[in-house]
């Protein structure tokens, strides 16, 4: 290995954490330097990312609704291309379950012509909550992203010429259909729409949430105003230095309580080499 890249999309930092850690671990292991390449901001999607046969990538997004976001697909599958890398895709859930953005993002990046030598699923805060998923990645988190880069380095150091079979996780194909929040009466939510509210009393104008908004919807003049699309990655809600951001959808907070009264536990990661 020449370089270890981790790269990532990561709204509220866990993502990125994770992958930066695996990363990190890895190039020590290996004795190789560690480059970082962060795609949550919309203009860097606008590039193209080429990488080649010496490289080991380590590429992580988050999981909305058991898959890849899919306003990150034209990106992933249109302007990253593998050249042949290993690669480790990893994607970060909210302990719930990941379903399958795992086998999503591998296959994904098998299309884009790297060769995928393990893949991890790894539980981090759920984005719509302060206490789903609370505080992780934590250190018994990183501990074992740490044993998750040695068992790579292991197999990259015994099994020469296993990199060149895609490793196999967990997940179904077809893939399976994005979840579908429902009320109590079994009925579709749709928050497709919902967009964060502002409250003028707390919001001091720093203009912090339209230069973190993934989708740069955030109008940067008037902060209260959301002009494009929002993926609920909360990166204003929590990143807001005064408090200012927040959701009041009904259906936004049904979802938001159910998932934190069913999946109050601490959800493990699972990863494959």
């Amino acid at each position: 290995m020449t370089t270890v890249w981790a790269v990532y999309f990561s709204g509220t930092g866990t993502t990125e954490r994770t992958v930066t850690h695996i990363a990190g671990e890895l190039a020590r292991l290996l004795a190789a330097p560690c480059r970082s390449l962060d795609f949550t901001r919309p203009q860097v999607r606008q590039q193209e990312l080429d990488f080649c046969q010496s490289d080991l990538v380590v590429l992580g997004t988050p999981v909305y609704a058991g898959r890849v976001p899919n306003v990150l697909l034209p990106f992933l599958r249109e302007k990253v291309r593998g050249g042949g890398a290993l690669a480790v895709p990893v994607v970060l859930f909210g302990n719930r379950n990941y379903d399958d953005a795992l086998i999503e993002l591998r296959d994904i990046l098998r299309e884009d012509g790297f060769r995928c030598v393990a893949a991890g699923a790894f539980v981090g805060e759920h984005s719509f909550s302060r206490t789903l998923g609370a505080g992780r990645p934590d250190h018994r988190d990183m501990a074992e992203q740490s044993a998750f880069a040695r068992e790579i380095c292991e197999k990259l150091a015994g099994q020469a010429g296993t990199e060149m079979a895609p490793v196999s996780v967990r997940g179904e194909t077809p893939i399976r259909p994005y979840y579908t929040p429902r009320d109590r009466h079994g009925n579709p939510i749709n928050i497709l729409k919902v967009k964060p509210k502002t409250d003028p009393d707390k919001c001091g104008g720093c203009g912090l949430c339209a230069e973190l908004c993934p989708m740069g919807s955030i109008d940067p003049v008037d902060v209260s105003q959301v002009r494009g699309i929002c993926i609920k990655c909360c990166a204003c809600v929590k990143k807001c230095p005064s408090g200012a951001k927040y959701f009041d959808d009904p259906g936004y907070l049904f979802h938001q309580h159910e998932l934190e009264d069913v999946y109050t536990r601490r959800a493990e990661n699972e990863w494959f080499v």
